[in-house]
Parts: structure tokens; sequence; C-alpha cells
């Protein structure tokens, strides 16, 4: 069975939700909406206090061509335009809208009917690479970058194949699989959407093993799709990480910073991507709601949420039974490499997939031991670096030894952890240092 070839881990996968169907959330009495939920330009607000919106309207725009507009998933009243602490920890210019009774924009098709391409020939690759921006569509799987300029590759660019990420490889996390067993239709149709945009007739769904029923569905049902083939793969974390997963599928190597999975011929999008691609260009429907995972050991109902934007994440817990006793940390995103939330009111956004209760006995950190050069974190590093060597360097602020030793190929995936703190903080500062020197 195919996976990639360097590095990995074998966390355990703790998928204490995979059985709960996905349930519709309330919506919050307040929706908060973030003007950064995508990597690039934050969104400009083109609303003010007292204005009235509805389900789907465009209440921020794109700040640029690397940006993505934000729509409102809820109608009524806005409340003011200020801030709000978002899952990075730091305060973001946020909408606030006070809701009002649950009013859609008439041009959103609410119906539950398949439409595929053929009842849609008169697509064209920009119409579908269009509608998906306007849309505000941006990768679901949690990196959150803006669909519509993956794709629209750099000149000399020639995509091969579509390579749809349905590994889910975080532990807990449980919302793509859901997801494909409840909306698989949709996913494939989505998938041929994407590849009638980027001109590519082989499309390559990658999931990996702990998922038969989804990779039983989705090989049926892929059938009447031609091109589309589904690519079971073993269990092996970081595999949803884009380098790792093109290895996985076709055996090629992205080579290091500037090099795109473009250059090797593929283009990349998350199967939540894929199913907001159909809801966007055949239902003429934003991105503002998603499919969100609240779990943990000590939660009464880990469940599947379809979550509208801007739910604040305390709503979501407290309908999974509320916030255990023994709660040690709250992460957004899965263990691997999410981030503990400073409280729970942060909202729900784009690249929200999941929120995870971890109990004191496993969010308590071990202290740290002395290096004894075992060499067990370069066999995990999937990228092939030397992880010890980049934590010493970034410890004693070896910028310069830091980028030699390519810190910026770090995906920041957490396979050898504890060293990843430092090996952050020595690739955000690196990064700098570059973006400086280029800019001159």
């Amino acid at each position: 069975m195919k996976t990639f070839k360097i590095g990995g881990v074998h966390p355990a996968e703790n998928k204490l939700s995979a059985a709960e169907p996905i349930k519709v959330a309330e919506l919050p009495k307040v929706a908060v909406f973030p003007v950064s939920q995508h990597i690039g330009a934050p969104a400009k607000p083109v609303v003010q206090k007292g204005d009235k919106v509805k389900v789907g309207q465009v209440i921020a725009e794109a700040g640029g061509f690397v940006s993505a507009p934000i729509h409102s998933s809820v109608s009524g009243t806005v409340l003011k335009v200020d801030t709000v602490i978002d899952a990075s920890g730091y305060k973001k210019p946020a909408i606030y809208i006070t809701v009002e009774g649950d009013e859609w924009e008439p041009t959103i098709d609410r119906s539950t009917d398949l439409v595929t391409l053929a009842d849609r020939p008169e697509l064209t690759p920009k119409d579908i690479i269009n509608k998906v921006q306007v849309a505000g569509i941006v990768g679901m799987g949690g990196a959150c970058f803006p669909c519509h300029v993956k794709l629209s590759p750099p000149p000399g660019s020639k995509p091969e194949w579509v390579i749809i990420n349905a590994v889910e490889c975080e532990p807990y996390l449980t919302a793509d699989h859901r997801l494909m067993l409840e909306h698989a239709d949709e996913i494939l149709v989505g998938v041929t959407l994407l590849m009638k945009a980027v001109s590519v007739n082989k499309a390559f769904i990658g999931i990996e093993n702990n998922k038969p029923d989804a990779i039983s569905l989705m090989t049926e049902k892929a059938k009447a799709y031609p091109g589309i083939e589904v690519v079971p793969l073993k269990v092996k974390y970081p595999q949803g990480g884009e380098k790792q997963l093109i290895d996985a599928v076709v055996g090629r190597q992205v080579p290091a910073p500037p090099a795109l999975p473009v250059s090797v011929g593929a283009i990349l999008q998350n199967v939540g991507t894929a199913f907001a691609i159909y809801e966007a260009v055949m239902k003429n429907k934003p991105l503002f709601e998603r499919v969100v995972t609240v779990t943990g050991k000590s939660l009464a109902h880990p469940t599947n949420f379809l979550a509208r934007m801007g739910t604040p994440m305390s709503q979501l817990i407290d309908a999974c039974g509320g916030l255990p006793a023994d709660t040690g940390k709250i992460i957004g995103g899965g263990p691997m490499m999410g981030k503990a939330l400073l409280n729970t009111e942060v909202p729900i956004c784009k690249g929200s997939s999941g929120v995870l209760i971890m109990n004191d006995k496993e969010s308590k950190r071990g202290e740290v031991e002395n290096c004894i050069r075992c060499g067990k974190c370069v066999g995990a590093c999937p990228m092939g670096l030397e992880p010890y060597l980049l934590s010493a360097l970034s410890e004693r602020h070896d910028w310069e030894a830091c980028e030699k030793e390519d810190i910026p190929s770090c995906i920041e995936c957490g396979s050898c952890r504890p060293l990843l703190d430092l090996i952050r903080m020595g690739k955000s500062t690196v990064m700098g240092i570059i973006r400086q020197r280029n800019a001159k």
C-alpha cells in the first residue's frame, strides 16, 4: 500500500467521532467574522454598524489577488466593526452581526438536487475559477490559501493531475471522513470542476486505510466519473502534507521552496475544498459554513457539526455536553498542528477543522531532557531535516546557520516534538530575514 518515503510517525488515532453523523449546529446569537480567514491580504469590511445583511451577502471584499472575500453566514444587523481574539491568539479586525432570523440571498440554490457538469456544459475554466474567487473559497485543510490563486498556476507551469487530500491524518479529527460518507457525489462533482478548471483529465483522491467505509463508497461512486481514481494509503502522519501526499500518490518529490506542487505537475486541494467548490459553482453558495469536529476523551458527546462561520466555539462545546472538569487545554485543530486557544469564544472560521478538548493528563508537557544524539527526530522528519540541529541553532540565534540548514522547509508538523517550539521560532525569524533581503 502506498505512502510517502521520508520520515513520518504513528500517533494514536483517537477518531472518537468517526461514527457520528454531521449535525447542523444552532445559529449563534451574535456571529463574529475575523477579516483575516486566509493567507494573504486581509479582507476589507464593506458594512458598518446598523446595516442589515442576509446569509451569503459579502461583508468584506478581498484585499488583493491573494485574498478572499468574507460572506455573512447569518441574517441580521451589523452590531459593530471591532476586534476579536482569533485562533492565532492575536487580536484581529472583525465584524459582529446580531442574528435575526435566517434569511438567505435568493440567488443561492438551497435544494439538494445534484448538479453535474453534464447539466452545465457551458462552464469554462475561467467561469469556474471566477465563481470560486467570488465565493471566497480557500483551502479547507487549515492552510487557507485562496483557491482561485492555486487554480491559476504561474506561466510555464503545466498541471498534470488534481490530487485531493482526503487523508485527514491528524489524530481525533473526523470532519473530512464524515463529509465523504454523507456527500460523496457532491465531492466528486467538485473534483470534476477542479479538473476542468486546470485542464487535466486525471485526478487522484488519497484516503488513508483507517477509513475503509469512505474508501469503499468513494471508489464505487467514482466509477461514474471518468478520470477519477481513489488511492488507498497506509496510515502515517503527516501524509496530509502536500509534499508527502504527492510523494505517496504519484511518487514525485517537490523541490525546496520556492518550488510549488505544480512544479511537478500536481494541483492539490482538500476534500472539503472540493465540496465547497461544488456548492459555489453549482449552487451559487459562498463559503460561509463548514464541517467541524468537536472532540476529546473527556467530552460527553464528541460530534461533527455543520457550523456557520462566526459561531463561537463555546456554543459547539456546550452542544457536546459542556467543558469537562478535567480540561487541560483547548486546541483549535488537531493535537499535532493545532494551537492552544486563549478562550472558547474564538469564532469558527474557514480554516476551523476541529476543536479538541485535551484533559489534564494528555495536555501536560514532560520535562525537556538533554539530547543524547539518538537520531529519532531525524528519522521522523518527513522533510529530511535534522530537527535536533535546527533546534540548537535556533536556541543560539544562529540565523545564518539555520538558513543554511534549510529551516524554511520545515512544515511544522510536530513529528519532532518537543523540538518544534524552537524550530518554529527560528523558521519565523529566518523567513523574515529572507523577506527583508528580497525587498531590497
